[in-house]
């Protein structure tokens, strides 16, 4: 799963609301768009739950409903990549728990969150089709435990989608993602 990704892609989202398109472009950040590449590629993101939803914020998503397979990857740390692009509507970028922290989880910025540029939040591409399915998540849990009365995330490492779907029933959730266009080399 280190395979270099194409210098620009798209890839499909088919989501429970929908279905969106990301193109990611390598220019951004070289690190985390070779990551958000493999994990596309690989699976990663397919029945994988809209956590943190706060409207006028963002939409979190990116631990895996198994638990065996969030384990795994809870600590494959990615470098930081310098930010070269803004956290603008429509940007997607990894979240992080502070620096080199980097791992599957991926926000998408639902206004002008350019104050993220200077805390290392740096954007890997931006939805190009469909970003009202992402105005159309469901936002009505809002912020996560203990601060809100969202998921807690180490209840989702630990439990999967199994805790998702029996107190958070109303999540939407990604299907499926795929990449769509590859570069002829």
């Amino acid at each position: 799963m280190n395979e270099r990704a194409p210098d620009v892609f798209r890839a499909l989202f088919e989501t429970t609301r929908g279905n969106f398109i990301v193109e990611a472009r390598r220019e951004w950040a070289p690190l985390g768009v070779d990551r958000f590449y493999n994990l596309v590629r690989e699976g990663f993101f397919d029945d994988v739950r809209f956590f943190r939803v706060i409207e006028g914020f963002m939409a979190q998503f990116g631990i895996s409903g198994r638990p065996e397979v969030a384990g795994a990857w809870h600590a494959a740390r990615i470098p930081d990549d310098p930010v070269a692009a803004s956290n603008t509507r429509g940007r997607i970028t990894f979240a992080t728990a502070g620096p080199g922290t980097r791992t599957t989880q991926l926000f998408i910025n639902y206004g002008d969150n350019s104050r993220l540029d200077t805390m290392g939040f740096s954007p890997i591409g931006e939805v190009v089709e469909g970003m009202e399915v992402v105005d159309a998540l469901h936002a009505d849990y809002g912020e996560g435990a203990p601060r809100g009365r969202g998921p807690d995330q180490g209840r989702i490492h630990q439990e999967g989608n199994a805790y998702l779907s029996r107190d958070f029933p109303d999540l939407d959730w990604i299907r499926r993602a795929e990449i769509l266009e590859q570069p002829s080399e």
